[in-house]
């Protein structure tokens, strides 16, 4: 009889500002000897944290030659080739997680984020409307309205903005998150640019800037958009 136990992986979300704006505990019953693998892994997402590129994929490397199908290893080892700039291998990675695990999902996130990257917005709108109708546990969901706001937000091909659909997201997103994420306020702050309502997006990316412990890196970025709003622009993504 196999014996299972307890599974914790800590998987780093990926944005495109930061390596990781967050850590979220993935928790699965496995057999046991997935879990010096899963410790593997956690101990890769500890090396990327502090920018060990190379620690990380040598540690991914061992983990998948003992196991090619372990999924937590492909969505880390998708992470890099993503911040690699190579996509293609990314999105098979986040594929074949999904095919092992299909609740993972972190992994479509990222699948759906790169889409964006590349400028397959069709699939990555689909991907986003997945993952909301599937009600997954309420921090993902607000992660995923987040996403989805952006992306109706500031995508740059104007037939996938819905200015009034993102400020919706966001806002529903913020609640969740009870208006203490300053990633978040500023996404509902970029959904109000897109709709024209610049003296709310002001506002709110004014509210984002003073969550108490923002970031050096957010506090940057969300002070550029405010200055496009400032000058009643919107933004776009790049």
């Amino acid at each position: 009889m196999m014996v299972r136990r307890v599974l914790t992986i800590t998987v780093a979300i990926l944005s495109w500002t930061a390596i990781a704006c967050g850590r979220v505990p993935i928790i699965v019953n496995a057999p046991r000897h997935q879990l010096a693998l899963g410790k593997m892994v956690n101990n890769a997402e500890e090396q990327l944290k502090k920018g060990d590129l190379a620690g990380a994929n040598r540690t991914l490397d061992a983990v998948l030659k003992a196991d090619p199908a372990f999924w937590p290893a492909l969505y880390t080892r998708a992470r890099i080739f993503a911040m690699e700039g190579k996509y293609e291998l990314a999105i098979e990675d986040c594929n074949q997680a999904l095919r092992k695990y299909r609740g993972f999902v972190e992994a479509a996130m990222l699948r759906a984020q790169i889409n964006v990257h590349v400028g397959k917005y069709a699939e990555a709108s689909r991907e986003f409307d997945y993952l909301i109708a599937i009600h997954p546990a309420r921090v993902t969901l607000a992660r995923v309205l987040k996403q989805r706001a952006w992306f109706q937000a500031t995508c740059r091909d104007s037939s996938f903005r819905n200015g009034r659909q993102a400020v919706k997201d966001a806002k529903a997103a913020c609640s969740i998150m009870e208006w203490k994420d300053e990633t978040t306020i500023d996404t509902l702050a970029a959904a109000y640019a897109e709709t024209g309502d610049f003296d709310s997006a002001v506002r709110y990316a004014q509210q984002a800037l003073a969550v108490k412990d923002i970031s050096p890196t957010d506090y940057k970025i969300i002070q550029r958009h405010l200055a496009l709003f400032q000058q009643r622009k919107p933004v776009r993504s790049s």
